[in-house]
């Protein structure tokens, strides 16, 4: 049941440092926001941001940022029906994919659109890439940066996983062509598909995530890796300068003994660094640690973990409603619109908000703002639920909650 609360309320909730609102926005009513989130400056120079929604009935929204005081949305779509998502979405130029992933496997429409969005008002679709089968639940992330291959968390119609929850994997699809997608290579971790010569990977005892990748980050500075959140195989890089045939050049795995689910791989390529991190996605604190760690990379066979990111007592949080722990970072993706450092990190940590830190000395983190609004009105867990972030080359911050609460746009105050 929804713990209704009046605008006073969330504003006597609401924590921060360093960071101050601007405007806030819910949506038209569907302020549930998945892990797609990213900006297009549109040919008439408007500023238009892209939102993948946590779940049905809403597929997409497009809302007009250019004035950030007054946000406003320009289209809202609907999914085909309650058994898919659209959880994950990129963006190049006017050109838009978005990921659907399915609740039962062999349900369909699973894999990802290509969408024309030179009138962001009216998208249109350029062609589906269908990812179902009978052990699929199709797409569940897309990472799509230099318009010519969508990096792909997947099923396909001929993977059988040695266990339920590996059914997805690495897919490397060619959209040189958008409207034909054609996959250029694939990779999965040994022992999760049916006929491997490796055993089965170890499953922890108590959080078994699954053997399969969330995020799969490749950028213009190094086109030959591929950095993969791999859940509990933890973070693996691979060499695709053939992409028909990825090879793994390091893995750091830390589960079991650690909870795994490890969610982002972010490279700092100045400083050959890696940020990771690992998603909570229990309430009240019952997979507790979840963390940002920074690693050293200077040797990419041999990963050493330095530090992690500092956060508040657990036990501040725990019992405030929901998840509270690590999950998604401003990626640093290439583009007009996007903030790229490598010296400060920003992250989202659903009932912690959204944090921004200083990583200058890879040894000792400093945190540096947070913003943790009130929890939003019709809030089914009493809390905000940070789930995604992007930050603007102005260092304006675009936050977005899991449920109900919609769009949050922030000012740095550093």
């Amino acid at each position: 049941m929804s713990k209704t609360l009046t605008p006073q309320a969330q504003a006597a909730q609401t924590l921060a440092w360093n960071m101050k609102l601007i405007s806030h926005n819910e949506l038209a009513g569907f302020g549930g926001v998945g892990e797609g989130i990213n900006m297009q400056v549109t040919d008439d120079g408007r500023r238009i941001l892209w939102l993948a929604h946590e779940s049905a009935p809403k597929n997409f929204t497009g809302v007009d940022v250019t004035d950030v005081k007054n946000p406003k949305v320009v289209v809202q779509t609907d999914l085909p029906h309650a058994g898919v998502r659209s959880n994950s979405l990129d963006v190049v130029g006017n050109i838009m994919a978005v990921a659907y992933q399915t609740k039962e496997v062999g349900v369909k429409p699973a894999g990802f659109d290509l969408f024309d969005i030179s009138k962001p008002e009216t998208p249109k679709l350029i062609s589906h890439f269908d990812a179902s089968g009978p052990h699929s639940r199709g797409a569940h992330c897309v990472w799509f940066v230099d318009g010519e291959y969508v990096h792909l968390t997947s099923g396909s119609a001929d993977f059988e996983p040695t266990h339920p929850n590996d059914f997805q994997f690495y897919r490397i699809i060619d959209v040189r062509n958008p409207s034909k997608p054609v996959e250029a290579g694939r990779w999965w971790y040994p022992g999760t598909h049916v006929g491997d010569k490796e055993p089965p990977p170890p499953r922890h005892p108590r959080f078994d995530g699954g053997y399969r990748p969330h995020n799969t980050n490749i950028y213009p500075e190094r086109p030959d890796r591929a950095y993969i959140g791999y859940l509990d195989a933890g973070a693996v890089i691979l060499d695709i300068s053939d992409k028909a045939h990825p090879k793994m050049v390091s893995n750091w795995r830390f589960s079991p003994p650690f909870n795994g689910f490890t969610h982002t791989v972010m490279p700092l390529f100045s400083r050959d660094m890696l940020i990771v991190t690992d998603e909570c996605t229990k309430d009240d604190g019952e997979d507790w640690p979840k963390l940002g760690w920074v690693v050293d990379a200077r040797v990419e066979s041999n990963l050493v973990p330095v530090s992690t990111l500092p956060l508040p007592p657990h036990e501040s949080f725990i019992k405030r409603g929901g998840r509270f722990g690590a999950h998604n970072l401003h990626e640093n993706l290439p583009g007009p619109a996007s903030f790229r450092s490598d010296n400060i990190v920003v992250g989202t940590f659903f009932n912690g908000g959204v944090r921004v830190y200083d990583v200058s000395n890879q040894y000792q983190p400093k945190e540096i703002a947070y913003f943790v609004p009130g929890a939003h009105r019709l809030s089914p867990k009493g809390a905000i639920q940070i789930n995604d972030v992007w930050v603007d080359e102005n260092q304006l911050v675009y936050a977005v909650d899991r449920f109900s609460g919609g769009l949050y746009i922030l000012e740095m105050t550093i």
